[in-house]
């Protein structure tokens, strides 16, 4: 089986655990392929890309022609849109959907000084560092994890915010100051989950990998983003999860300068619905709408 991935450190590095999770599970030997995509290539910034789904659009084409035969994305990154002729085959089970602060001398948010550098690629982080702290000069940047840390150990930034998942993945963890609570600070949708995308009728390839409740989870979350019309790029967080067979799902939308927002949080039992996923993100986003989302933040741009 190839399995197709971006060049970049982190994705090299969950592909590698796909592979090792999938050779165990069915036995199946296991070829990586690197595909190179434009959001490796571009120095441009993701918003003026179009978002974080230029990483998906080559691996795609790549399983459309046949050169792969599954690719692994990182969940928040892929466009909520479907493709035609593909299908996610497989939600593996989600590790930590929170952002982390990476900062020098150990500080955290509240310690950072006013006038601080705080670098970020994300429109939903950039707005939520406004709004938790409009002092602090929030400045677009652009690289693979090891790049973004290197700006703040040699001095360039005073602090950057990147996902917990992908520190933990890469085995930087030792370079977190700080895990935002998602209660404050929600993330993008699917965060901290990987899609197992394959051509239409190959489900059974990577099925083995699927886990049900992360992927009602996530579904939720990017039901909202669809909803709304927002790219996967859009100042938006929302996060879901599963207690005692009810789903919890709030999602909040910034404006892009921090300065306002709007909440909406809704539940349901997973097992009275047929749709669980859909019908509670519905209630979300259109309470969302309903408040004046659309005037808040950039909306209409759906991948």
């Amino acid at each position: 089986m190839r399995i197709g991935t971006r060049g970049s450190a982190l994705a090299v590095a969950q592909t590698t655990t796909v592979a090792n999770a999938l050779a165990a599970k069915t036995g199946v030997v296991i070829e990586i392929v690197t595909v190179r995509t434009e959001g490796d290539t571009s120095t441009e910034s993701l918003a003026s890309l179009g978002g974080t789904g230029v990483f998906a659009g080559a691996l795609r084409e790549a399983l459309v022609a046949g050169r792969v035969d599954v690719v692994v994305h990182s969940l928040k990154d892929l466009p909520t849109a479907a493709y035609p002729g593909l299908s996610i085959g497989a939600v593996p089970k989600r590790v930590d959907a929170r952002d982390a602060l990476c900062a020098r001398d150990g500080l955290t948010m509240d310690e950072l000084p006013a006038g601080a550098r705080v670098g970020t690629g994300s429109p939903r982080r950039a707005a939520q560092l406004r709004a938790r702290r409009p002092d602090i000069e929030v400045v677009d940047i652009r690289g693979n994890v090891d790049t973004r840390l290197a700006h703040v150990a040699e001095g360039r930034l005073d602090a950057v915010v990147l996902a917990a998942a992908g520190l933990d993945r890469l085995g930087r963890l030792g370079a977190i100051t700080e895990f935002l609570s998602l209660d404050g600070w929600p993330t993008a949708p699917g965060q901290g989950a990987l899609a197992l995308e394959v051509r239409e009728g190959d489900e059974k390839l990577v099925a083995a990998l699927n886990h049900n409740p992360t992927r009602t989870i996530v579904e939720a979350e990017r039901h909202v983003l669809a909803l709304l019309e927002a790219g996967c790029a859009a100042p938006i967080g929302a996060h879901g999860q599963i207690d005692d067979g009810l789903l919890f799902l709030d999602a909040r939308v910034y404006s892009p300068d921090g300065t306002e927002k709007l909440t909406s949080s809704h539940a349901l039992y997973v097992s009275d619905t047929v749709h669980p996923s859909l019908e509670v993100a519905e209630r979300v986003a259109n309470e969302l709408l309903e408040n004046g989302a659309a005037t808040l933040a950039p909306l209409g741009s759906a991948q």
